[in-house]
């Protein structure tokens, strides 16, 4: 299960008292208990494991630095004196040696990136030139520090720059610095704790994958119905017509990196569709969307209904709606859904959508990129569905094929995302980072498999794992996992027979899985009750019956990627 609370490693050489505080106050999930490393010692501290602070085996360690603590010859470079960008890049490489060391002994590192006070700028029209300027220098240090960094599991480089723009003037306080070795202001760290604890939430599975957006005044300007698809206030040389035109654009963004679209609005279906097709300045287009309720029913019946066909639960979900009231009908009625406060100005429809902090992912997979797409695809399975006689047809028109392969480097992102953050089909619920499940499914009398499902109308991308843990003979499926897109096609029945092959093939007979309830997994309870007379079941463990041969599903396609 999630953790409400997360313990944090704070590792600064400056004063991170402020900080903690704020930290350990904030309420917004999930909480943060601080505990503050020396000050001063940021690498002494990451060198050396036996210091107080990493005891108690702390969840997430933050390591705030200023650059000429990091980097010494970058503090030669503040007394302007001659320092090559060689030399400074190089102990930026020795730095983050130490970084990735520490990364073992917690589940997720923060590392914000380093930036100059805004009085440290002197060269002018030099501060760009290279061994010269501080800034291009910093920078170079920042683009070193990220790609150093980019490959190191559960690291993650976060933007300082974005917190001090947030804070304006006020970032930098001399009079702070010189009083208490504090060189940022509280607005700063506030900024910082609202992105870490998105952050935070994005690797505990809690993004959300869907906008429903209305339409009327908020993806156009003006009531299509009324005003006709070539009076809408949409681009031109118009300034709300731009905004809406760059809504669209950050939507599109949104989508771009796996983000579903999907419209609720009170319209005439084919009126809007119209406007979707044939206005020249808009930017989404139907194929953009993976589903639609355009009607005059009730908004919380249709997302009801449109969730329903997505296959996903409102926790998944964001609602953007000009409308204060019907964003208060949906807040009340589906309280998972994030509903926000939308502004009532145009001009701020782009910036507020990049300020929600519900987006957040720890790494971008395949099926994040190609999500929209396989949402289509899942359309047309459903209209062959409709023509068919039985489940049987319809799955052998599907002409399933599953990939089984064993967890490697190329694989762990995908496994680790789906492993945190599908809630239904999910035998245990449990969570563990990339580098956690990667040292599990290595540790000898452990496996894990990943199942990647496709068919004729399109990939679904790597959407099932199953692992087991053998001891004294026996195999303990540790984790069954399969993404609700696929449910229902046999693949589950895939995963079982994959298990039971492979165990046999270790000559291991006494097979078991222990189901271990939550509030959204019922459904995976369901299939293994399904599964008798080959499981029985017995308090909460179903046991495989092995004089029961489990075969595999006739009409799929198995390849087996595996060493035994």
């Amino acid at each position: 299960m999630n953790k409400s609370r997360y313990r944090f490693v704070l590792v600064s050489d400056f004063n991170l008292q402020n900080f903690a505080d704020y930290a350990a106050h904030d309420g917004e999930l999930p909480g943060i208990d601080p505990v503050v490393a020396p000050m001063g010692q940021p690498v002494s501290a990451l060198v050396d494991p036996k210091l107080p602070c990493w005891r108690n085996a702390p969840d997430v360690a933050l390591i705030w630095t200023q650059p000429q603590s990091a980097v010494p010859a970058f503090k030669a470079l503040l007394r302007y004196e001659k320092v090559s960008l060689e030399t400074i890049l190089q102990q930026v490489d020795e730095y983050c040696e130490h970084l990735i060391n520490s990364g073992e002994r917690v589940k997720w590192v923060f590392v914000p990136t380093w930036v100059l006070p805004s009085d440290r700028r002197v060269f002018g029209l030099l501060e760009m030139q290279t061994e010269v300027g501080l800034t291009n220098t910093i920078m170079r240090m920042n683009l070193r520090l990220a790609e150093n960094l980019e490959n190191a599991t559960g690291i993650h480089v976060l933007d300082t720059h974005r917190w001090l723009t947030r804070a304006g003037k006020s970032a930098f306080s001399p009079k702070l610095w010189y009083l208490g070795k504090i060189p940022f202001s509280n607005d700063v760290f506030k900024a910082a704790i609202r992105d870490i604890k998105a952050a935070l939430r994005g690797m505990r599975g809690e993004s959300r994958k869907l906008i429903l957006v209305d339409l009327d005044d908020t993806l156009w300007g003006g009531i299509v119905g009324d005003a006709g698809l070539e009076n809408l206030v949409l681009g031109g040389h118009h300034h709300i017509g731009e905004a809406y035109v760059d809504f669209q654009l950050a939507l599109k963004s949104m989508q771009n990196r796996g983000i579903l679209l999907a419209i609720v609005s009170k319209n005439e279906e084919a009126v809007a569709l119209e406007a979707i097709r044939k206005h020249p300045e808009m930017v989404l287009r139907v194929a953009d969307f993976a589903g639609w309720r355009i009607n005059w029913q009730d908004k919380v019946h249709n997302i009801i209904e449109l969730l329903t066909e997505l296959n996903l639960g409102p926790q998944s979900a964001v609602f953007i709606d000009d409308n204060p009231a019907e964003r208060a009908r949906v807040k009340e009625s589906l309280v998972e859904i994030l509903v926000p406060d939308w502004p009532r100005d145009p001009l701020h429809y782009p910036s507020a959508l990049f300020g929600l902090k519900c987006f957040e992912l720890p790494s971008l997979s395949r099926e994040d990129l190609s999500r929209t797409e396989m949402y289509l695809s899942e359309s047309r399975r459903r209209e062959i569905k409709k023509n068919v006689s039985s489940l049987e047809e319809w799955l052998a028109r599907l002409e399933i094929r599953v990939q089984i392969d064993e967890l490697v480097p190329a694989n762990l992102p995908r496994a680790a995302q789906l492993l945190n953050r599908t809630n239904q089909f999910n035998l245990s619920t449990r969570r563990m980072s990339e580098a956690e499940l990667g040292a599990w499914a290595e540790q000898k009398n452990h496996k894990l498999w990943t199942l990647r499902v496709s068919d004729k109308f399109g990939d679904a991308g790597l959407t099932g794992i199953v692992s087991l843990e053998i001891q004294d003979r026996q195999a303990q499926i540790a984790d069954f996992i399969l993404s609700c897109r696929v449910m229902g096609r046999k693949i589950e029945e895939t995963m079982i027979a994959t298990t039971i092959h492979h165990t046999q093939a270790m000559g291991i007979q006494y097979v078991y899985a222990r189901y271990i309830p939550t509030a959204k997994n019922r459904p995976c309870l369901n299939f293994l009750e399904s599964l008798a007379p080959f499981f029985y079941r017995k308090g909460d463990c179903f046991i495989y019956d092995d004089t029961q041969p489990f075969a595999f599903p006739d009409h799929i396609e198995v390849v087996m990627n595996t060493s035994t």
